[in-house]
């Protein structure tokens, strides 16, 4: 099969970086009967990622599979506002929540050696997936902090999420790659988008150090209900926006910055 071949089946099934995508994956494939199988995959609506196996986040592959939610492009305002929140912060203690894959804490990690990432999902095939990307041992599953040691409380410095934000009632308008192939609870934020984004902020209060800081995904739509969810919970909250990634975050924290700690952690978390 040639690589026009290949653009002609994506471009005719709608994928709009056809020829992107058709270098993927000739990539990928190790044989023509591989690379059909894998074409048919995609022009019958399966995300690429799932296909190809990974996520590409800041630069770095992360493995992902069918039925696991895929992290967007627009998720990367989270790690870098994460990144720059932790600045000056040794071996900090840091949360994903709703964690899907685990690639926004594996970019974390990768770009925080000393940091010591944990994450948490609820749904098992979402955990399996999360451990080849992170420590297996932090990762949970449970419900948001449900699986979480006891031991954590009080310690986490930074909790970030991509907690759905989809309102119930919109999902039947999202793309077929996303209602038909990632799991509902992944997608359902409740009925005005922001249901879990409230239970984040009060629950998270008592696992958060002292100036510890939380971080969440929304649109610029919801931003304004995310950060309502944070101020009602005592957070002071600022809005971080990427224009060229359509990313928008809501940081919420108790008095604006995270205290500076020196020393190798002894005593915070669980090394």
């Amino acid at each position: 099969m040639t690589s026009d071949e290949v653009v002609q089946r994506l471009r005719a099934a709608g994928c709009v970086f056809a020829e992107d995508e058709a270098a993927l994956l000739r990539e990928a494939a190790t044989s023509t009967a591989e690379l059909t199988a894998l074409l048919e995959r995609r022009v019958a609506g399966e995300p690429l990622e799932h296909v190809l196996g990974w996520i590409e986040l800041r630069g770095e592959r992360y493995a992902v599979g069918p039925g696991v939610f895929v992290p967007r492009q627009r998720s990367r305002v989270l790690v870098d506002a994460a990144l720059e929140l932790l600045t000056g912060v040794v071996g900090p203690v840091v949360l994903e929540l709703c964690c899907g894959a685990g690639a926004i804490g594996a970019a974390i990690a990768r770009a925080r050696p000393d940091a010591q990432v944990w994450a948490s999902d609820l749904d098992p095939a979402a955990v399996e997936m999360a451990r080849r990307n992170l420590p297996s041992e932090r990762v949970v599953e449970g419900d948001l902090f449900a699986g979480l040691p006891p031991a954590l409380q009080g310690c986490i410095d930074l909790i970030v999420a991509n907690a759905p934000y989809v309102p119930t009632d919109e999902i039947v308008m999202m793309p077929i790659e996303a209602r038909e192939h990632e799991p509902r609870l992944s997608l359902d934020g409740g009925a005005d988008g922001v249901e879990l984004h409230r239970r984040i902020a009060s629950e998270g209060v008592i696992w958060l150090a002292p100036a510890g800081v939380v971080v969440i995904e929304t649109s610029r739509r919801q931003v304004e209900l995310t950060q309502r969810a944070l101020a009602e919970n005592g957070f002071t909250t600022s809005v971080r926006r990427d224009e060229q990634i359509d990313g928008t975050a809501v940081v919420g924290t108790s008095d604006g910055e995270i205290s500076p700690r020196l020393g190798d952690g002894t005593g915070r978390g669980l090394n």
